[in-house]
Formats: C-alpha cells, sequence, structure tokens
C-alpha cells in the first residue's frame, strides 16, 4: 500500500550550516558581519522558534522515512485491524432488528404434472395429532376426539354381526372327488413382494382375460369409483352416512376412508398416478393424521368398530407403501403393523378390544392387513401367524378328519357360517395351507355349492370373502363361482340418478346397518378380484367334479 507525504523528505547527512546565518542561532562568540557598524544583539525568543521548527522538521522528516521504511502488508493490516474495530462497534440504536417484510407472488412457471415427493416427520411417539385436525365438512356431524389409553379397557358391549346360519353338512362331499385329485400341486414361491403387481398395465390385462372379467365388470368398476369420487368430503375422507342416501346408522370416518381407498387402488391408482391420485392425495393425508405415536389409528371410532376400522387403515397404509414405496409412508404402515401384533388376543385373533379375546370376522381383516405388510417389506414377528393358526383350529369344525363337516365359526363355541368359513379359508391360504389341502377343497366346495351368489339372499360381506378364496383356489369351483358373479353385480348397481354407480345396502344381510358406501366398496373389490392381488397358488390344469 503508498503512503504519499505533504513534507519533502530530508536526508539528514545533506544538512549543512551556513556561515553567513550562524549567528541567528545566538551563539555570543560570532563576530558581527564585516560591513554592518554594530554589535549583534540577542533575541531571545525569535531564537528559540527557530531552533524548535528546526526540531520539529527534523523529527517529520524522521518519521516520514520510517513510515516509507514499513513493510505494505504491515500497513495494510493495521488499516483493516481498525476498519473491522469499527464495524464491530456499529450497532442499532434499540440492540434489537427492526421487522421484516417477506412478500410472496404467484409463479409463472408453468405447473409440473406429477406430484413432488416430500417428508413428513413422524408422529412424536407421546404426541397426538387430533388436537389440529378439524372436521372441515359441515355435512358430517364428527364424533368428538377422545384420549386413548391402552392401560384401560374400552368400555364396548359386544355385539354379534354375525348371526348363527343354517350350513349345508360337508360330510357327503369328499366322495365326490377323485383320490388323483388329491395329489400334491404346485405352489407360488413366497414372493409377496409380487402380492399388487397385477393391478396395472400389461399384467392386469392378462388377468383379467384368463380369470374370467368382461367389459361388463370393468364398467362396473370405474362406474363405481366414480361415485366415490363425487361423495369425497372437503378434508380428503369419506362418511359412511352421507352425504348419499342410504347411510349407515352410526358414523366411521376411518373405515370409509380407508375402504375408499383399497377400492381406488384395487384399480390401480395410487397417490402417484393413475385417474385418482388426487383423491389418494388427499385421503392418505387425512388418514396419517389420525395415527398416534402407538400406530393407533381408530380413536375417533365408536364401539366394537374400533378395530375394524382400525385394521381397514393398516391395509390402506401397507397397500399404498407396497405399490409407491414412498418412504413417508413407511413409519405410518409399520406403526400400524406393530399396532397389531401387540393387539394380538392370548387366543391368537383379535376382536373388540386390545389383547383381550379374539373373534374370526376381525382375525381376518388383521391378517390380511399384516399380510399387507409382508408383502410392502415391513416387519411382522413371524410367530403373529402361528398362533393365528392355533386360533384357526380352536374354531373350526374339521380339526381330526376331513370327513367331518368343515366349516368355521365367528367365535369358540359359536355355530359354523358361510362367511366365517369363507374367511377362515382365506386366512388359511394366507397362512400356509397347500392347495390340496382336503379340508380346503371341501370346505369351498360347499359353499360354492350350497351357499352360491343370489340376489335375494344378499350378503356382499360372505361374497367379499368368498370370491377371495375361491378366485386363490382356482379351477373349475372357481369359474362357476364367477359364471353368476360377474353377471349378477353389475346387473344390480345403480344405473342412473343421484347414486349412479354405487350399490344399494337394502336387502343385504349388513346394508342396512353399514350402509350404502360398505355395499359399494365391497362389491368393487369382488369385481376387482382378477387382478386385486396375485393369486397364491399357480395355476394348474386339473379336472375338478
Amino acid at each position: 500500500m503508498h503512503i504519499s507525504s505533504q513534507h519533502a523528505a530530508l536526508d539528514p547527512a545533506t544538512i549543512v550550516a551556513d556561515p553567513s546565518r550562524e549567528w541567528w542561532r545566538g551563539d555570543a562568540s560570532l563576530s558581527k558581519p564585516d560591513g554592518l557598524g554594530c554589535e549583534p544583539k540577542h533575541v531571545p525568543g525569535r531564537e528559540e522558534r527557530v531552533a524548535s521548527s528546526d526540531a520539529s522538521t527534523l523529527a517529520r522528516t524522521i518519521s516520514v522515512q520510517r513510515i516509507r521504511d514499513t513493510p505494505a502488508w504491515l500497513i495494510s493490516l493495521i488499516i483493516h485491524l481498525v476498519l473491522l474495530l469499527s464495524l464491530a462497534l456499529i450497532t442499532t440504536s434499540s440492540g434489537t432488528l427492526g421487522r421484516m417484510l417477506l412478500t410472496t407472488r404467484q409463479g409463472k412457471d408453468e405447473r409440473a404434472n406429477e406430484l413432488v415427493e416430500f417428508s413428513i416427520t413422524p408422529v412424536a411417539l407421546d404426541d397426538s395429532p387430533f388436537g389440529d385436525t378439524p372436521m372441515n365438512d359441515t355435512r358430517i356431524n364428527g364424533d368428538a376426539e377422545m384420549a386413548v389409553d391402552w392401560s384401560a379397557e374400552f368400555e364396548i358391549q359386544p355385539v354379534d354381526l354375525h348371526a348363527p346360519r343354517q350350513v349345508v353338512s360337508f360330510a357327503g362331499l369328499r366322495n365326490s372327488f377323485d383320490q388323483t385329485e388329491l395329489q400334491l400341486l404346485t405352489e407360488l414361491p413366497a414372493a409377496t413382494s409380487r402380492m399388487f403387481a397385477g393391478r396395472t398395465g400389461a399384467m392386469k390385462k392378462r388377468l383379467l382375460r384368463e380369470s374370467g372379467g368382461t367389459d361388463a365388470t370393468e364398467d362396473a368398476v370405474k362406474l363405481g369409483l366414480r361415485w366415490l369420487q363425487q361423495n369425497q368430503l372437503k378434508d380428503g375422507s369419506w362418511s359412511l352416512r352421507g352425504p348419499y342416501n342410504a347411510g349407515a346408522r352410526s358414523e366411521n370416518q376411518l373405515a370409509a376412508t380407508a375402504m375408499a381407498m383399497l377400492a381406488f387402488m384395487g384399480a390401480g391408482s395410487t397417490h402417484r398416478g393413475g385417474e385418482y391420485k388426487k383423491e389418494l392425495f388427499k385421503a392418505v393425508r387425512w388418514l396419517v393424521k389420525q395415527q398416534d405415536g402407538q400406530g393407533f389409528l381408530a380413536a375417533r371410532c365408536s364401539g366394537h368398530e374400533k378395530m375394524y376400522a382400525q385394521a381397514q387403515g393398516m391395509i390402506a397404509l401397507c397397500e399404498l407403501y407396497a405399490m409407491t414405496g414412498d418412504s413417508w409412508i413407511r413409519p405410518y404402515a409399520q406403526r400400524a403393523c406393530d399396532f397389531a401384533c401387540r393387539a394380538q388376543s392370548p387366543q391368537g385373533g383379535w376382536r373388540y378390544q386390545p389383547r383381550l379375546d379374539s373373534d374370526t370376522s376381525v382375525t381376518g381383516w388383521f391378517v390380511v392387513g399384516l399380510k399387507s405388510g409382508e408383502a410392502a417389506g415391513l416387519e411382522v414377528v413371524p410367530y403373529v401367524f402361528q398362533r393365528v393358526v392355533g386360533y384357526l383350529d380352536s374354531v373350526s369344525t374339521s380339526r381330526d378328519h376331513y370327513d367331518d363337516p368343515v366349516g368355521y365359526s365367528y367365535a369358540i363355541g359359536h355355530p359354523v357360517t358361510p362367511a366365517m368359513t369363507a374367511e377362515g379359508l382365506l386366512c388359511r391360504q394366507y397362512t400356509g395351507w397347500h392347495r390340496n389341502m382336503p379340508e380346503m377343497r371341501i370346505g369351498l366346495e360347499a359353499i360354492g355349492q350350497n351357499h352360491p351368489i343370489r340376489m335375494r339372499e344378499r350378503d356382499v360381506y360372505y361374497w367379499y370373502y368368498a370370491t377371495q378364496a375361491l378366485h386363490h383356489f382356482g379351477g373349475p369351483m372357481w369359474t362357476r363361482w364367477n359364471d353368476r358373479m360377474k353377471v349378477a353385480l353389475p346387473a344390480s348397481q345403480e344405473k342412473r340418478g343421484k347414486e349412479k354407480g354405487s350399490w344399494s345396502p337394502e336387502g343385504d344381510a349388513w346394508g342396512r346397518h353399514a350402509g350404502r358406501l360398505y355395499t359399494t366398496c365391497l362389491s368393487l373389490y369382488c369385481l376387482e378380484v382378477y387382478y386385486r392381488h396375485m393369486p397364491i397358488y399357480s395355476p394348474t390344469d386339473m379336472d375338478d367334479a
């Protein structure tokens, strides 16, 4: 850094006294200059000023020289230090920053066609998300919020949803089979990750064609999904009670939302793709807000409906994660599976209260949910399914000899019913029974022959489980069942008016209790069965009697 001076630099070595001016320094020994004709006079004040001026000039000269000899980097360092110290001492008068104004405006970029993946922080274990989740649709009277304390039991009066129904004896059916049909059949390997691989693309078309689906069944599915779309509430959920006609007697938004989501996903849509991705995106955002830190989703549900809704919510989360792999969904799905494992009763199943007792109806939903979790790659403790097998044994009528009537009851000590037999056999398929098990064959043949689809005896809950079990088993038994179903269900769908695309609950075994959305969703599951789940067993050409 270059520094300039206004004073001339003098070299002390060049300073020489002028003899003609030496007398001004006050030396008394000096004589006056020749020619003046008088003695020199002494003037002290003037002499002192001259001496001081010369000393000052000499000092300035030396200082300037020192500055010139100083390294440039040292001078730069000193100047910058002074500058930094000055800036550090600058403060506002109040010691605080003033108000800041943030402005935003609408961007001009073209909107993207795809949803951007985002991250949601998992709910803290001790926090409940219900405090800031109001019901936005005024058409529904939402249930009051309530805290969940699993150290106390629910005060619930058990309700038997499946009254005893007469079942024709199964014993004589064994003689209708040839012994060659009881040979070991080939099973699909345990590739559970493929459970939902048939819902889209070429695989969906192939399965639809090979399993007996038609244009009529697909048209009915499209109409039904459109009806569900029109009845979604503003907050992303659905209601069992309305705004449509013939709703349920009681509200259960969790069950309604989960069932609607499963219908959309069964046809191939997710929150990331498909015709109904917007509806599913809103729905899953609503669904995850219902979950607490223990994985429990159904705090707002009432009575015995809590555990039904819990299992259905678990299935929806697990399927959506399995189909998309979205990492933000995983913790919610995993917590739901963890809750299910902890809630299993000592008997091996599930019912209205965690860890208390079991019934086949609630157990079936939890088995499907945990198998969906396995298919999604979630952690499910293996002993859970071993205990389910023990429970199924306890409600089966064919534990020792397959000549006995083959069926399953609602609970220990209850009579066998077609719905519980179909649900029990589906659980057997998911928990490892081979396709050639005599009890499976006899049980499926019995419900197919003795309790086929009859519109005058509507029971869509029974049809839902029988359709799945028979479809997985395949062969002529499935063909006979499907030949009726693929005609009867599309024909009974509403074709005009406000409820076009839905199925009326009138005349259904549980329709008056559960309402229109319930009968519509379970009917859609039946019509999506061709591709909704990949077959558990491999196709085998064989002649069934």
